[in-house]
C-alpha cells in the first residue's frame, strides 16, 4: 500500500512559476513509476508527465513541453512537478499517481495509487 500526498498547488498569475511535491509512504517509493494528471474544472483527468523508478527517464505530455519538468528523490520518497511559465489552461486539480514498474505509463490504468489532488489556478 502506497498513500501518497500532495502539496504546492495555489493561485499563480500567468507566465509565472510553482512546483508541486507529493510524498509517498511506504520503503518501497523506488520500485514505482510516478505520474503527474490533471483534471481541469468539467473536464477529464488528463496525463502531465512521468518518470520511471530510477529517475534516468521522463516524459511529458504535448502541452506542457518546455515548461514543465519531473523529477524524484527517492531518499526522500518524494516526487516533483516544477511548473513554469503557466498559463491560464493550465488550471486544474493536480494528481500525483503512482505505478509498480519499470516503464513509462501515460494512462491512468498504469497507475495503482493516487493522491486526493491539489488545485493550481492560474490567473491575473
Amino acid at each position: 500500500q502506497v498513500h501518497l500526498v500532495e502539496s504546492g498547488g495555489g493561485l499563480v498569475q500567468p507566465g509565472g512559476s510553482l512546483r508541486l511535491s507529493c510524498t509517498a509512504s511506504g520503503r518501497t517509493f523506488s520500485s514505482y513509476t510516478m505520474g503527474w494528471f490533471r483534471q481541469p474544472p468539467g473536464k477529464e483527468r488528463d496525463f502531465v508527465a512521468a518518470i520511471t523508478s530510477s529517475g534516468g527517464l521522463t516524459y511529458n505530455a504535448d502541452s506542457v513541453k518546455g515548461r514543465f519538468t519531473i523529477s524524484r528523490d527517492n531518499a526522500k520518497n518524494t516526487v516533483y512537478l516544477q511548473m513554469n511559465s503557466l498559463k491560464p489552461e493550465d488550471t486544474a486539480v493536480y494528481y500525483c499517481a503512482a505505478g509498480l514498474g519499470t516503464w513509462i505509463y501515460r494512462t491512468r490504468t498504469g497507475y495503482d495509487y493516487w493522491g486526493q489532488g491539489t488545485l493550481v489556478t492560474v490567473s491575473s
